[in-house]
């Protein structure tokens, strides 16, 4: 398996990685399979041009099987967090560590940057595997959304998870 930093020239593979993301896992995600369609991929390729603030990370086995994004706002008190989000494995890869290398990946490229001290991330409540793979990592819980995500009439509560870089 390799890791590494997606560019634009990764674009086509990691929109269509992400469309099937939010297909087969609609719970998992803070956007919609529709919302996405329409913001288009022009929002993608932006996020995959913005350097340090903002990466993806994927993980290739032949093809790409997992990514998650890192970001961190621009105001200067807010500088010192990064934010981890749109993890993604796909569903035949999972249980085979995929996840927790993009993770420690994450952890290692945020522990380079000047000013980061934290991750911080949300996870829905009913996804035991993810909660489970963050807490063996380090990350800990801070508290609890409730219904913090809404599709249709069902509502998930979302625990929050800090990592100090430091």
């Amino acid at each position: 398996m390799i890791i590494r930093r997606l560019t634009a020239d990764d674009l086509e593979a990691v929109w269509m990685f992400r469309l099937q993301s939010l297909q087969n896992n609609p719970e998992a995600f803070g956007s919609t399979y529709e919302e996405t369609l329409q913001s288009g991929k022009e929002r993608m390729l932006h996020r995959l041009q913005q350097g340090d603030r903002m990466f993806y990370l994927g993980a290739f086995e032949e093809e790409l099987v997992g990514i998650v994004l890192f970001s961190r706002e621009e105001g200067s008190k807010f500088q010192h967090r990064g934010f981890v989000t749109s993890m993604a494995v796909h569903p035949e890869k999972r249980g085979h560590g995929i996840g927790k290398a993009l993770i420690q990946a994450l952890i290692a490229q945020a522990k380079q940057l000047e000013g980061v001290d934290q991750l911080e991330l949300g996870v829905v409540t009913v996804n035991s595997a993810a909660r489970r793979l963050y807490h063996s990592l380090g990350f800990e819980v801070y508290g609890i959304t409730p219904r913090a995500l809404k599709l249709g009439e069902q509502y998930w509560d979302e625990e929050l998870m800090v990592f100090d870089l430091s």
